[in-house]
C-alpha cells in the first residue's frame, strides 16, 4: 500500500484565489478568499469576515493574519 505524501504548504499554495477559513489560536475565524501564504504561514486574505463564536463580527477588505497566531486552515469545497 502507497500514500502519497502531501506537504500542508504546498496544498495551501495551490489553493490561492480560492476560499478558505482560517482559525486562530484565539478561536476568532476568518473567512476570505486567499491572495497569498508564504512559508511562515502568513496569509493574505480578501473580502475577509471576522468570526467570533460562529457569529460575524466584522467585515475587512485585506487582512494578514500572521503564521504564528493559526491554529489550522481549511480549503473551502468549490460549489
Amino acid at each position: 500500500m502507497s500514500q502519497s505524501v502531501k506537504k500542508p504548504l504546498a496544498a495551501l499554495q495551490k489553493a490561492i484565489h480560492k476560499r478558505i477559513v482560517v482559525k486562530l489560536k484565539s478561536d476568532i475565524e476568518y473567512r476570505g478568499k486567499m491572495c497569498n501564504i508564504d512559508p511562515y504561514m502568513n496569509v493574505i486574505l480578501e473580502d475577509a469576515e471576522e468570526y467570533n463564536k460562529n457569529t460575524l463580527s466584522a467585515n475587512y477588505g485585506k487582512v494578514v493574519i500572521r503564521g504564528n497566531n493559526v491554529l489550522f486552515v481549511k480549503i473551502e469545497d468549490d460549489f
